[in-house]
């Protein structure tokens, strides 16, 4: 076996850790069960894993529970302790911290008067930072090729794909920093059940790769046309409302109507080294 093989085979391995990860947030962080679940040795895998990934398994059980419960927070009424329970903390103080400290405002302040809120326009006189027609930009764009995973479920945990194609591309020596990390979004969560919602995670390469037989990553296209492009600047959780606003009153109010295409993201920073206030995303809704 040559050294992309063992490269792949440890990745296979850690895919799956993630995959439990993300499919049981709810529950206590157990190590030595993701040992099991990586087949490594418990005195070692998180080592690799932390090698491959970046950071640690800990620090990525934090990261997605407070990335999810910032979603709870912008778009729901779920009580905060609950939240906090959810999230994996005995206590609301202790989640209160953790939060401030990563979203810079405490949980209750995040849900009033956090980045979502600018997107709404009962408030558009309210003179805070309210969204404009103006902050969307119209672009001709190429079409271009990204390898994709697909991901079936939550538009919220798409993450789950980015990090399988991430595994991917790193067990076959492909990762690069010309890359442009893309997601793709077929369906209206508000039509659609969420367990049911089709996307794609992506990413654009310098140079083409054959991925012909492989099981996991194909080549999708994203059309070429005109583009209406929001830079959305905060949270991920903040997304459903961004889209929102966009569809809502951005579009309904232009001279425009929406292709025969999909939405797609262009993530322009990373979530693992960026503070979520500061995370920068394009969202590209085709028009006509």
């Amino acid at each position: 076996m040559n050294d992309i093989g063992h490269r792949a085979r440890y990745a296979a391995r850690l895919a799956r850790v993630l995959d439990h990860i993300y499919d049981h947030l709810d529950e206590p962080l157990d190590i030595d069960r993701l040992a099991g679940i990586a087949c490594l040795s418990p005195y070692h895998w998180h080592r690799i894993y932390q090698a491959m990934y970046g950071e640690t398994v800990s620090t990525t059980v934090r990261r997605l529970r407070l990335h999810r419960a910032a979603g709870f927070l912008a778009n729901g009424s779920l009580p905060i302790a609950e939240i906090a329970g959810r999230s994996g903390y005995s206590s609301l103080q202790s989640f209160t911290r953790t939060f401030s400290a990563v979203f810079g405002m405490p949980p209750a302040q995040y849900r009033k008067s956090g980045t979502h809120i600018r997107f709404r326009p009962s408030l558009a006189d309210s003179g805070g930072n309210q969204m404009t027609m103006r902050d969307v930009v119209l672009r001709d764009i190429e079409g271009f090729d990204v390898l994709t995973v697909d991901h079936v479920g939550p538009y919220m945990q798409i993450g789950k794909a980015f990090d399988t194609l991430m595994g991917w591309l790193a067990s076959r020596g492909l990762l690069s920093n010309e890359m442009r990390m893309i997601g793709i979004y077929y369906d209206d969560p508000t039509a659609v059940a969420e367990g049911e919602l089709r996307s794609k995670a992506g990413v654009w390469l310098p140079r083409a790769v054959d991925v012909s037989g492989d099981p996991l990553v194909s080549v999708t296209s994203i059309a070429g046309g005109r583009y209406a492009v929001l830079r959305h600047k905060g949270p991920y959780a903040d997304m459903a409302s961004a889209y929102q606003w966009l569809y809502g009153e951005w579009l309904v109010n232009s001279e425009h109507e929406a292709a025969n295409a999909p939405v797609f993201e262009e993530y322009l920073n990373n979530p693992k080294e960026t503070a979520p206030a500061n995370l920068l995303t394009d969202i590209c809704l085709p028009v006509v």
